[in-house]
């Protein structure tokens, strides 16, 4: 079940509402004021939750009246942000390819801790995806192709997750690696570019942060 999250970030309300029509997602969450992006566009989420700290009580009220929205609803103290419990609801719910929108913006460190988030749809096997106008971010930890037809973005980059991520290999890319060893300070893997039809990325231990970017 391919299933989106809008999170409580930054939203560009026209990119958002193209980027799911092309996508065609079968379930859509709203996590706290990620509420206010489905308001605006007209659209209708299938779930909500969070400890709406951040949300307009006039749009939960509004969203409340709709008995086929499932609401969740926390405390503010808790140990978990609202996009990782959103991440976990997706991933009870089956979600089998997932994508969030709003998980970028202002606060860095929201930021960094939502790339990390992804970890958890990559430990049962499912593609899930940080996206914003400018950037779709993934994590990989085995062989990835990738085609110059249906990348994201001019640039490639690769940021190490782990401390270290060793047997890199790059083919089809304009900077070329073999069993190179990626570590965690340093910048040799931002943007290279795909130059043939496919690339390939391939790794023999680790976990590499994947963005695909465009200015």
């Amino acid at each position: 079940m391919k299933t989106l999250i809008v999170t409580g970030g930054t939203v560009d309300a026209s990119f958002a509402v193209s980027y799911i029509r092309q996508q065609k997602f079968d379930y859509m969450i709203a996590a706290d004021s990620g509420i206010h992006f489905f308001i605006q566009a007209g659209l209708r989420p299938n779930e909500v939750l969070g400890d709406f700290d951040s949300a307009d009580p006039k749009q939960i009220a509004a969203l409340r009246k709709d008995p086929g929205i499932l609401f969740h609803q926390y405390q503010p103290e808790k140990d978990a942000v609202d996009t990782e419990l959103a991440l976990l609801l997706a991933l009870d719910r089956g979600g089998s390819e997932i994508h969030i929108l709003g998980g970028t913006g202002t606060r860095l460190d929201h930021m960094l801790g939502t790339v990390r988030l992804l970890g958890f749809a990559m430990d049962k096997g499912v593609p899930c995806f940080l996206v914003d106008p400018n950037n779709r971010t993934r994590l990989i930890r085995e062989k990835t192709i990738l085609t110059k037809a249906e990348q994201y973005g001019k640039y490639i980059s690769l940021i190490p997750l782990t401390t270290q991520v060793t047997g890199v290999t790059l083919t089809g890319f304009r900077y070329p690696l073999c069993g190179y060893t990626l570590c965690g300070f340093s910048s040799i893997g931002i943007s290279n570019e795909i130059v043939e039809d496919k690339a390939e990325i391939a790794l023999a231990d680790g976990i590499l942060i994947l963005v695909e970017a465009r200015d």
